[in-house]
């Protein structure tokens, strides 16, 4: 049976969650606040994980450990990579990298964990094509698919968006969807990143992110909803 686990990093991208929600049970683990319920008739728990990519670390494997989740979506926003993502479109992840990691000293190619196989946490397909037509029919003609790029840094630098492009090609940039992506990956649970853009990740970022962060958060929460109820009919 599916049991979705759901992590926003902000209060934002889980109030509308919480608020669809039936027979919530909640419980507080190192720090952060599980719901356990149903969403569109979907057995789910939510989790509001804080800022970062530990935070986000810790709740994906408290969820995997102590709530038995089958499959994880990481919903909230990001700043745009890519010249045709504007505010309020949506990105469904391919997959997911870590654009601050770099032991290129020693070796490892740029974004690479050592000891991992991989350079790219791959999401799981199902997952990515039923995403992707929540987000379309959510917001129609405003979904790309392709990469996420996670690191601990709000992005608002013309020349740090440019060498994270350089280095990920990824569509937009956030802050915990690689750290959780990561996780799924080695405890082999399917996973999908749903962002809406909140900014263009430039010298603007600091004008748009405060004015348009509540509408993204709350467009992404609609994909999120939408994506439950395609996932309990799946």
């Amino acid at each position: 049976m599916t049991k979705l686990g759901i992590i926003g990093a902000m209060q934002q991208e889980v109030e509308t969650l919480l608020e669809r929600m039936d027979n919530k049970n909640a419980a507080t683990i190192a720090g952060s606040t599980f719901y356990e319920g149903r969403l569109a008739g979907l057995d789910v728990v939510v989790v509001q994980c804080g800022i970062g990519k530990v935070n986000a670390a810790i709740c994906a494997q408290i969820l995997c450990d102590c709530y038995r989740i089958t499959h994880i979506v990481n919903t909230g926003i990001a700043g745009s990579l890519c010249a045709n993502l504007d505010i309020g479109d949506l990105v469904v992840s391919e997959d997911a990298m870590y654009h601050d990691f770099d032991c290129v000293h020693f070796g490892y190619d740029y974004g690479k964990v050592p000891g991992m196989d991989v350079i790219t946490f791959p999401a799981d397909e199902s997952m990515r094509q039923l995403a992707f037509a929540a987000a379309e029919a959510v917001n129609p003609g405003h979904t790309k698919s392709g990469r996420v790029a996670s690191g601990d840094q709000f992005v608002a630098d013309p020349a740090l968006k440019d060498k994270i492009i350089s280095v990920s090609g990824a569509l937009c940039t956030e802050m915990e969807g690689a750290a959780i992506a990561h996780t799924a990956y080695r405890n082999d649970i399917p996973f999908v990143i749903l962002r809406a853009i909140s900014d263009k990740a430039d010298n603007s970022a600091q004008m748009d992110y405060p004015t348009f962060e509540k509408i993204a958060a709350h467009r992404c929460a609609q994909v999120t909803m939408t994506l439950a109820a395609a996932l309990k009919n799946a």
